[in-house]
Parts: C-alpha cells; structure tokens; sequence
C-alpha cells in the first residue's frame, strides 16, 4: 500500500504542473478550473488515507473510504459544465457523491492535520445543517440539507472555491521548488552559509538558528515542520555551546515561526493573502517586510544580549564551513531563487509558475554541474514523491477551508460575527475589539497548519476589524500574527513543545520562554493595526520615525528580558521595561507625524547610544595570568 499512496502523491504534482502550464489545451481539451480542483482533491484523499494509517483500521476499509471519496469528487468534475446550466437539480445523482467525497475528506483531514481542524469544519457544516435554529443574531436562514450540501460540495465559493485554487496552483509551485532544492542540495546549502556566517559570533549556534530557521521556514510552509527539519542540527549544537536546553528549544521555535511572516514566501501564505485583497503578490511582500525584520532584529538582539551575559561564546573558526566554500557552495541555492525573483518581480509572472521555472532551472543546474543526467533521472521520482507527500495536508486544509466559507458565504454568519465584534468596539473602541481579536485567532489556531489558521480567522474576524476602521493590510497581516503565534502560546503551544522535545526540556518552561523571546509579535501587530506606516503605507517621515521608536523601544525591552540585571535590575528593569514600551507603541498612540513621536525617535536614537557606550565600557577585560606574561614576553622575544 507504501507503494500505491507514494504513486498517487506523486501524480498530484505532475497534475499541477500539466494545469499551471495549459498542457490540456495543447491537446485541444478545455475544462474549467473548478473540474480541476475537483480532480486534484479526488486524488489527495485516498493519497492521504493511505499514507497515515490508522492502527486498528483494516486496509481494506481505507481503500473503500478512498476511492468512494476519490470517485465523488471525479463525478463532480465529470459532470460540473452540465450541472451549471442545471442548478436546480439536487438529486440523489448530486448529493450521495457529495456526501461520500465530503466524507472522506473529513477523515484524511482528521489524520494529517488533526482534531482541531476536522471538528471545527464539521462545526460549521452542522451550523449550515441546524443554523436557522441558533439565537439571537446568529440565526442562520433555513436551507433544506441538498441544498447547503450541494452549496460546499460544488459551488465556486465552497470547496472547488480560490483556497483550493491557490492551494492547487500557487502553493503547489513552491512545494515543487522546495523539494527540488533538497533533492539538488539547496537545503545544505542553506545549513552551510548560516553556520559560516554566524557560528563564530557571541552565543553563534543560536544565531545559525535564527538565520537557518528563517531562510527555510519561509519556504517549508509548517512551523513545526521547520522545526524538525533545522532543530535536529541547531538545538543539540547551541545546548553544546553552553544554552540552557529551554533556551535552545525555544529559539529554534521562535526563529521557525518566524519564517512563516518573512518575505517572500511568508510559507505559501502570502499568496492566500494577496487572493482575499485582491492586491498583487509583491505589495503583500513589501507590506509585511518591516515587521519581519523587527521580529528578527529583536529576537537577534535577545539572544546576543543573553550569550553576552552568560558567558556564551561561538563556535572555533576552523570546526565551520569557510565562508568562501560557503558562497561557492551555494550555487544550487542562489542560481534559483534568483530565478524565482527575476521571473516573479521583475516578468511578472504568477508566483506558482515562477516557483516552477525555478525548479527546473535549478533541476537543469544540478544535472549540468556535474552531467549528473542518470543521477537527475532516478532523483525525479522521489522529488515528486515529496512534493506530493508535502502536498497533501495543505490540500486538505484548504478544502476544509472551503467548507467554512462557504457556510459563511450562504449562512450569514459572517455579519453575525462582524455585529457581534461591532458590539465590543462600541463599548471600549477599536483595541478592545483588537484585543478579542487577536484571543480568538490564537485560540482558533491551535493545532492547525499555517495556512489554515490565516484562512479561518481572516475569513471570521477580518471583516469586523476593517468595518471599525482598521485598514485592510493591517487587518490580515494582524489575524495572520496572532493565528500564528498559537504556535507558541501555551498552554498548546505545538511548535515550542516539538522543540522540546529534540531539545528534552521541561515542555512549560520552553513554552514561556518563547513567548518571551517573541514578545515582539505580540506587541508589534497593534502598533501596525493603528499605525499602517510600518506596512509602508506612508510617507518616508512616517515610516523612518516608525521605525526608529519600534527598534529602540524593542531594543530596550530585549535587554530587560535577555538579562537579569540590565538598568539595575528590579525596579530599575520595570521603569526601563515601562519606558521602552511606550516608546516602542509611541507612533501607534500619538500618530508618526506628531511632535512627541519625532522627539520620541531622537530620544530613542540618543538612548542606544548611551547603552551602546555603557555596554562597551562594562565589557569584560581579558584576564592576564602569569603564564600569559610570560608567553607574551616570550613571543616578543621571538
């Protein structure tokens, strides 16, 4: 059975690549995109059944589940051009194939993306079954069950909806990419440059973490993923630096989410979100840039100020990749994101076909270096083995995705939610309302892939915040932090507790650790929601004064977090901590264009200077015994 789901995996990427580039037109086939959709989902559930088996389940039953489900969404891409010029029609021919794909789906999604994410799709349907008997303002309009079944199993705003759509062309485009770069040595590529660029500094395991976990995450597309990718290098090499085990743990999970909000790829995310603005790709990069970078810069500077008060010291030169071999090495990595880039930004082609480019250039470059062609051939097969394999849960979460929407879409349970919100920021104004906000997102996050937990609560809270004025960018970008930062937020927080474990620390004090190490993300996200210049949406004065206050007060707060007896310690640490906060959200209350916001940011720029000064003059001086002297002497001698 390994054999026949490794097959199946491997057509769903072929299957993209045959659409994303017209091939069925070559041949003189039209179909519509939804046909396709359905296509590619009718093959993603019995794949997914079969790779995760469930112990206790007899095979047998998975191979019926699965081709019963495979079989009811090929009906509907059989048969979707026909059912649009016969809507009416719900019979028995429409919605037994729907309830058996529909099915299925719910038991794949079950077994690769958890409960979480299942029970909260079957929620929803039985909302659209049973919501015309809920009260008050979340009273649903009766649908007769053919009807709202038919609605998410065929409707262009139910599951063969945009999710899947990006699913299924964009997002599949870097899957490809992801595994080609593997599969051509990209990934230890990657690996090698951090370690040459950063494993000699202060505390330097941690700072190959943070630039390691941040390169890949971006493309891997999972948290916890890029956790167990990276954090079987970087964890055991920092706790052999000296880090405390929660302190390795924690870094890498903080540095691994992290990749989830850095441009470009944002995790496949950014695509999903430049679809809901309906804006292009690259003004989703440009908008989510700076946050990215203060969320890196101040978790650098925690882990620089903690190896500099304990005593924590870098790798030796000569045990690290050289940073020439290094650069020289990392052709297989370079070549195709520079590939990506120029037919991305500057082409202008769809982020999923550019993706594609780059893994054949990058394909084409490994074969070349070395007339590696035999080599190349026999890899083919197990690159899109991975893809699929890798493929599979983000198809699924996005066809649950699908069921949500379109509940929302045909329920009204999306004005509900919007009036219901309205209420709170009638009572106490827009940060209460973003304050909830940002509760439900971690809540409804939990335990649920990146993707999934943006789609979920941009579609439930967005449309609340942007209606009491908060912008548009900074509404999605703001559900997509908080959705996130679930990750690692106890008590659930999943990516601190894999960390943990590689990292064999006590689970809760990984989980504090990293809220602490990340606090930026919790804070950052309602600065930009009241304050859209961080998102570069300004002039140059608001986003340079924006920036200025952010970092200094960030820099502030990550002293007093990173050592125990930075400003005094006690209630010196309190004032700096009280201080360094309301510098950090100064643009956010008074506006970057106010007096006191550019007073502020030169006040900020005068303040790390000072503690630049001081840091240098309380700097530790090398210790001379007399056995250094007299080397010393010796050597002069010589």
């Amino acid at each position: 059975m390994r054999a026949v789901a490794a097959l199946l995996a491997a057509v769903l990427p072929v299957l993209g690549i045959a659409w994303t580039f017209n091939l069925p037109e070559l041949f003189g086939q039209v179909y519509i995109t939804e046909q396709y959709l359905a296509l590619i989902l009718g093959l993603t559930i019995p794949a997914g059944l079969l790779l995760r088996r469930q112990p206790g389940v007899p095979v047998v039953a998975d191979i019926v589940l699965g081709v019963a489900s495979m079989l009811g969404w090929w009906w509907l891409s059989l048969n979707y051009q026909d059912w649009l010029l016969d809507p009416l029609n719900r019979g028995s021919e429409k919605w037994v194939p729907a309830l058996l794909g529909i099915l299925g789906l719910f038991e794949a999604t079950r077994r690769h993306c958890g409960l979480v994410l299942t029970l909260l799709g079957a929620g929803f349907m039985a909302y659209g079954f049973l919501g015309h008997f809920a009260p008050g303002i979340f009273e649903a309009a009766y649908l007769s069950p053919p009807r709202y079944l038919l609605y998410v199993y065929n409707d262009a705003n139910g599951v063969p909806g945009m999710v899947l759509g990006v699913g299924a062309t964009q997002i599949l485009g870097f899957i490809v990419f992801g595994a080609v770069l593997t599969a051509v040595g990209g990934s230890a590529a990657m690996t090698d440059l951090a370690m040459a660029a950063m494993g000699h500094r202060r505390g330097g395991p941690a700072k190959v973490a943070i630039l390691g976990s941040s390169l890949f995450g971006t493309l891997s597309g999972s948290t916890v993923a890029n956790v167990m990718s990276t954090g079987v290098v970087t964890i055991p090499m920092m706790k052999k630096s000296g880090w405390p085990a929660r302190h390795a743990a924690a870094i890498e999970a903080v540095a691994s989410n992290g990749g989830q909000i850095a441009p470009p790829v944002m995790g496949a995310t950014a695509f999903i979100i430049a679809e809901f603005l309906q804006i292009s790709y690259a003004e989703v990069v440009v908008a989510a840039l700076l946050p990215a970078a203060f969320y890196y810069l101040l978790l650098y500077r925690q882990v620089d100020s903690y190896a500099a008060a304990n005593g924590l010291h870098g790798e030796p030169r000569e045990s690290l990749p050289r940073l020439g071999a290094a650069l020289k090495g990392s052709t297989p990595l370079i070549v195709p994101l520079g590939v990506l880039m120029y037919f991305l930004f500057w082409l202008g082609y769809a982020p999923g076909k550019s993706a594609l480019y780059a893994s054949g250039a990058a394909l084409v470059l490994y074969v070349l270096s070395g007339w590696r062609v035999r080599k190349g051939l026999r890899q083919l097969p197990e690159i899109l083995v991975q893809a699929g394999e890798t493929l599979v849960p983000i198809l699924l979460v996005c066809a649950i995705a699908g069921i949500i929407i379109g509940t929302i879409n045909v329920t009204g349970l999306g004005f509900a939610l919007t009036l219901a919100l309205g209420k709170i920021a009638e009572l106490g104004g827009s940060l209460p309302l973003l304050v909830t906000t940002a509760v439900i997102a971690i809540v409804l996050g939990v335990g649920m892939p990146t993707s999934g937990v943006y789609v979920v609560v941009a579609v439930l809270l967005a449309p609340a915040l942007v209606r009491h004025g908060i912008d548009i960018t900074s509404a999605h970008l703001f559900i997509l932090y908080f959705g996130l930062l679930s990750m690692l937020t106890p008590p659930v927080a999943i990516a601190s507790y894999a960390a943990a474990s590689i990292a064999k620390s006590n689970m809760w004090q990984t989980g504090v650790t990293g809220v602490r190490l990340a606090f930026v993300a919790y804070l950052l996200p309602f600065v930009f929601a009241f304050n859209p210049a961080l998102l570069m949406d300004g002039s140059w004065l608001a986003i340079g004064v924006s920036c200025v206050t952010v970092y200094c007060g960030g820099h502030v707060m990550a002293e007093v977090l990173a050592r125990k007896t930075a400003f005094g310690g006690g209630v010196g640490r309190l004032a700096a901590a009280a201080g360094g906060l309301l510098l950090f959200s100064i643009t956010a209350i008074a506006g970057p264009y106010h007096p006191v916001s550019m007073i502020a940011a030169v006040a900020g720029i005068a303040l790390l200077v000072a503690l630049s000064v001081q840091a240098r003059r309380t700097a530790p001086q090398p210790k001379f015994t007399s056995d250094t002297l007299q080397n010393g002497a010796s050597d002069a001698r010589t």
